[in-house]
């Protein structure tokens, strides 16, 4: 008698029950992906069962396969969560140097300002140098301590227009302040302390102006109003004709602490037109910046991660890459929702999101468990009367025996 099938039976069953068990236990587990029990017969190998007359000797477990299907992607509005949508893994280093893979997002700050998991493992990618600008793969940082020093405004840039009704400055009585027509900003000098700078224009004839510029100049604080750093003429159209000189120059502007050396300015006024509208400044920036610290991260859909600065300036942070195998199935999964590769795999190709077949990051939201516990609750249904029906089996062959021990 053989017991042999129903035996197999029961232990494939007890597989299948472990693989459904797992799936189930991490039904609400970040990037976790759902496995599959896949089970083949057995055939014992011999001459005599040649032309399909042998009768098979049971089942067995073939492989254990990972499902690679997308999770739902849930909404959390924390910057440093990241969902992949689309095929890839992050990148991380392990804490023993390793490397592994992972499709859970949920990332944090260390107290070195490096992005972690919460297994101490560093999230891997681009990493921009902020002094020199260069470009190397490491483990991503953010300037959470050090900010951004000042920078000295070079150049300013005004769009505006001249209401071309204005009369003559000189033909009014009394005659038209010099600060009429003006409009006013903040540069920086290489300290990022701030210098305020009020831009003003007087028309002296038509289709011509006169350009002042008031701004300290030193301990002192006196300004630069007196005389004009220029002027502008236009043409019949209202179009910016020239500039005397040109370009036009804020010379000598100095902090009034004299903490620093005075420098000069270059006054961008190309896109000013004269129109018969009324005096209008649509567009005022310069070059510099205060000094600022960390306020927030903002990371988009290519992995390129922007720091938010309070005084305004954003900078580059570095960009998070992911990796994609050609044999996803050859993975081996670790503890931790982690994946580490092998030689069935094949060696990692790393890019950055959304390039080819890689998918995109969503920032502010987690990937979910692609586990489908409606099914897996039915498949755990299916998989206990498969072991009940074996059981079944080996009962039955048990009585079979003791009628033949039994025969008189």
């Amino acid at each position: 008698m053989s017991f042999q099938q129903g035996l197999s039976g029961l232990n494939a069953a007890s597989k299948g029950l472990d693989v459904i068990g797992h799936n189930i236990a991490n039904a609400n587990t970040t990037g976790m992906k759902s496995s599959r029990a896949e089970f083949a017969e057995l055939y014992a190998s011999s001459l005599s069962s040649a032309g399909g007359t042998g009768s098979g000797i049971g089942v067995t477990v073939n492989n254990v396969s990972q499902q690679f299907s997308q999770g739902n992607l849930g909404i959390t509005g924390n910057d440093l969560d990241l969902a992949i949508n689309g095929s890839g893994f992050f990148v991380v280093h392990m804490p023993d140097g390793s490397s592994a893979y992972t499709r859970a997002g949920m990332f944090t700050l260390d107290e070195n300002g490096y992005v972690v998991t919460s297994d101490g493992a560093k999230l891997q990618g681009k990493v921009t140098d902020p002094v020199t600008g260069t470009v190397s793969v490491g483990d991503l940082s953010l300037p959470t301590g050090k900010g951004v020093a000042g920078k000295q405004t070079t150049a300013v840039t005004a769009e505006l227009n001249l209401d071309t009704a204005t009369p003559i400055a000189a033909s009014t009585t009394p005659p038209t302040p010099v600060t009429t027509y003006g409009t006013s900003l903040n540069v920086y000098d290489s300290q990022g302390a701030a210098i305020p700078v009020g831009l003003y224009f007087s028309k002296t004839a038509a289709n011509t102006w006169n350009v002042y510029a008031d701004y300290p100049q030193g301990s002192t604080g006196t300004g630069t109003l007196g005389a004009p750093i220029g002027a502008v003429t236009f043409d019949a159209y209202g179009a910016l004709n020239t500039t005397t000189p040109s370009p036009l120059t804020l010379t000598g502007v100095q902090v009034i602490t004299d903490a620093t050396p005075p420098f000069n300015i270059t006054l961008d006024l190309s896109t000013m037109t004269q129109d018969a509208k009324a005096f209008t400044v649509t567009n005022l920036t310069q070059d510099g910046q205060a000094p600022g610290q960390l306020t927030g991260i903002a990371i988009s859909d290519d992995g390129n991660i922007l720091a938010r600065f309070s005084n305004g300036a954003t900078q580059s942070a570095g960009q998070v890459q992911l990796a994609n195998f050609r044999n996803v199935q050859g993975l081996e999964p670790i503890s931790g929702t982690y994946w580490k590769q092998t030689f069935s795999s094949g060696t990692p190709v790393v890019s950055n999101p959304g390039a080819g077949n890689f998918g995109s990051i969503r920032s502010g939201a987690l990937e979910d468990s692609n586990v489908d516990l409606t099914a897996e609750l039915v498949n755990m249904m299916t998989a206990q009367r498969a072991y009940q029906a074996n059981a079944q089996t080996i009962k039955t062959q048990d009585q079979v025996m003791s009628t033949l021990v039994n025969l008189r």
